[in-house]
């Protein structure tokens, strides 16, 4: 929303600057500026069409952000591709913008590339990196390795892919934090939003509790956990069996499939129904204990 609102203002700005120029231009009949045509050996009327090109390619562009952000498919491939056309329409704009307008203020441009070359201008500006991060941008999104939506990890850092641009990635974890990625770095994706994950819960018993009767309350336990959070939960948790044998107590474990996005909420819900569901059966959680004997 705040995206949105930021490029309807500058769209309305673009066009209320447009139309200044061009009634500026029109009431004084593209009168040559002496000045400023001494100083860049160009006319009045060239300025006033290089503001005028400027302003036009400056309102289409946002105009096109601002219709693209208005857009929200549910698909996270359909935003993969507005996010990516978003970030297009900036450098296309770009490139009109700085080839138009040496052509208004009379600049050969045809005449540059051939007297420099593409590889020189390629070698010249170090765009090595620029490229690598376009093409490879491009062929991830080609082969749908992620997507806008999509929870990933990149060398360590966890999060929500917010957006994808010609050249970077842009990721969000559950701070806020934003980390932008060059589309080139983007190497060993996990993308943990391909299939279901596991929440895990382990939950420790006293050796004195009788395991044998626990385990036939847990069914009907664990039915009442999820019937509870089925807007977070896929299936009913499952009891997998004795995780280990600890010094204060045997330890349990429980997990259940969830969405990426809830792996963190369901496994801090799952341990609190356990805990208290046991409390309801009798059954109270160990804690370290220090016995003393005096003789």
């Amino acid at each position: 929303m705040e995206k949105e609102k930021g490029s309807l203002k500058k769209m309305l700005i673009y066009a209320a600057l447009l139309i200044i120029v061009a009634v500026l231009g029109i009431a004084t009949g593209l009168i040559r500026l002496d000045e400023l045509g001494a100083m860049f050996s160009v006319s009045g009327a060239s300025l006033l069409k290089l503001a005028v090109m400027l302003f036009g390619v400056l309102l289409l562009e946002n105009l096109v952000v601002f219709v693209l952000g208005s857009i929200k498919p549910k698909s996270h491939r359909a935003r993969s591709v507005v996010s990516l056309i978003s970030s297009l329409a900036k450098y296309v704009a770009f490139i009109v913008i700085l080839c138009w307008g040496l052509a208004i203020l009379g600049v050969n441009i045809g005449t540059i590339v051939a007297s420099v070359g593409i590889l020189a201008l390629i070698v010249g500006f170090s765009a090595e990196s620029l490229i690598a991060d376009v093409v490879t941008g491009t062929f991830m999104l080609l082969e749908n390795q992620y997507n806008v939506g999509d929870i990933v990890e990149v060398n360590g850092f966890r999060g929500t892919v917010t957006s994808i641009g010609i050249r970077t990635t842009c990721i969000t974890d559950t701070g806020d934090n934003v980390k932008i990625i060059n589309n080139s770095e983007m190497k060993n994706i996990l993308n943990r939003s391909d299939n279901l994950s596991r929440a895990v819960s382990d939950i420790a018993i006293p050796y004195e509790t009788d395991i044998e009767k626990l385990e036939g309350e847990l069914p009907k336990l664990l039915e009442e956990i999820y019937n509870a959070h089925t807007d977070t939960m896929q299936k009913a948790p499952q009891y997998l069996g004795v995780q280990a044998l600890e010094d204060s107590g045997i330890l349990l474990r429980f997990v259940v499939e969830v969405s990426e996005k809830n792996i963190f909420s369901a496994t801090r819900t799952l341990n609190r129904d356990l805990l208290l569901g046991f409390r309801k059966l009798g059954v109270e959680c160990p804690f370290p204990q220090l016995d003393v004997h005096n003789k």
